[in-house]
């Protein structure tokens, strides 16, 4: 009785939340899955045109065994800021594709893809994970376009990076600073690769499409030792990401509830471990990249913690600047805005995907939105297009209030899920003045335009 209760309350949230889509976003694509995708992310922009940019889009197909898995370069067409019209953005069919996301090249993948991660200084070159201890480095351009068949040999990567001793199935990231990579898995450890000197010949070979071996195979598959591998989690490490400034100074968060700090230059042991960061297990972790003292974290206790490194812990239990608490179910993936230092989104088992602004707090206690206990402090968006959880999703930084999220609603919609592409009005997230000046602007204009009639 009590899953049919739920099933209906997602059902009228999803319901209320179509109805105000042509009122609260900018620009909607919604698209429906073949098979389940645990992540998404921004590739590089390829094309700018008049009304629209094209830019790459990597997205892992997790099959059923009846094709391959595979890792998935599509084409977006995404609509710039204020082009699309909201009878356009409302008229969208769950169960249909959208005809602004296409594939372009489809790489057959050694077992299923959990994490995808680009480069950086090259977002042509990304690591996956899948169930094994290794990570895979592909430089997606060269890879060979295949046809995910039965049977299939599996696309070969182009680096393989060992040094787990166990699966590393999820803690995944690239350093904004130089070509490092680092990971987490079930063998408790963090793992640091610098995959420069590969890189650079990577890119040498670049200008000429690699042909499949017999087995359909391209790439080198050549791997790469650990440059260093850190030791202080005593369970499965979910998470790792860099310090936006430095590729020496990371953090990894746990199964054992623990968010630490590492320092390369100083040895293998935690520069600083928080033994309690949450109440529950830990999923994800983010640097913000404009301001490199917070860090977020999501858990399993349904909440997102912003932490400072200045001052992280209290008794030797965490201690958070603030405590966010606006979802019902497990914190899956939280991510700093590229645009505002202060902005950031979290994705929930719940379904919903919300946007935070933590410069909010404390100054609406005293404004209009103070009455309304509905939402908890620092919330200002909610989206709710998706009607299971948010897996993943991830800001465009070529284009900073644009998001790609992917859900697990497959049963839901017929298909494999559901990815949407969205972006919400800017009057949302523009300040108080800036929506003043321009609602002037407008007022003037109709004054002149009734004066000259």
């Amino acid at each position: 009785m009590k899953d049919k209760a739920a099933d209906r309350s997602v059902e009228d949230r999803y319901t209320q939340w179509k109805s105000l889509v042509p009122v609260l976003y900018d620009w909607l694509a919604n698209h429906n899955l073949v098979w389940p995708s645990l992540s998404c992310r921004w590739g590089p922009q390829v094309e700018q045109a008049t009304y629209k940019n094209r830019q790459r889009l990597y997205l892992s197909e997790q099959t059923d065994g009846s094709v391959p898995n595979t890792l998935v370069i599509a084409n977006v067409e995404v609509v710039k800021a204020r082009v699309a019209a909201a009878e356009h953005i409302s008229q969208f069919n769950e169960e249909s594709r959208s005809p602004f996301v296409k594939k372009y090249k489809t790489i057959i993948h050694p077992g299923e893809v959990n994490r995808i991660r680009e480069l950086p200084q090259n977002s042509n070159i990304v690591a996956t994970h899948t169930d094994s201890p290794d990570v895979l480095i592909w430089d997606v351009e060269n890879q060979t376009n295949r046809q995910p068949v039965l049977g299939a040999t599996p696309s070969r990567p182009d680096l393989i990076l060992t040094g787990h001793q166990d699966n590393a199935e999820f803690a995944l990231a690239m350093s904004p600073t130089e070509p490092f990579v680092l990971s987490g898995g079930k063998d408790k450890s963090v793992v640091l690769w610098s995959i420069h000197d590969h890189i650079s010949s990577l890119a040498t070979d670049s200008g000429t499409q690699k042909s499949p071996g017999s087995n359909g195979k391209s790439g080198n598959g050549s791997t790469v030792q650990a440059r260093g591998i850190f030791q202080g989690h005593e369970d499965t490490v979910e998470d790792v990401q860099f310090n936006p400034s430095s590729a020496q100074e990371f953090c990894s968060v746990g199964d054992d509830s623990c968010l630490i700090l590492w320092d390369a230059r100083t040895g293998s042991s935690p520069a600083v471990k928080v033994e309690k960061a949450h109440d529950a297990d830990l999923h994800c972790v983010d640097w913000n990249p404009n301001d490199v003292n917070l860090i977020l974290t999501g858990s399993a206790d349904n909440t997102v913690r912003m932490y400072d490194r200045r001052n992280l812990t209290s008794g030797g239990i965490g201690s958070p600047v603030h405590i966010f608490e606006g979802h019902s179910a497990a914190v899956l993936c939280v991510q700093w805005s590229p645009a505002k230092a202060s902005v950031f989104g979290s994705a929930a088992e719940d379904g919903v995907l919300n946007i935070w602004d933590h410069g909010k707090i404390g100054k609406e206690e005293n404004g209009a939105g103070a009455e309304n206990s509905n939402y908890p402090p620092g919330l200002f968006f909610r989206h709710a297009g998706h009607r299971d959880k948010v897996v993943d999703f991830h800001w465009n930084s070529a284009d900073p209030w644009t998001i790609v999220s992917v859900s697990e609603d497959g049963e839901k919609t017929g298909g494999g899920g559901t990815l949407q592409i969205w972006r919400m009005i800017d009057l949302i997230y523009r300040s108080e003045e800036e929506v003043i000046e321009e609602l002037d602007k407008f007022k003037s204009h109709l004054l002149t335009c009734s004066g000259s009639s």
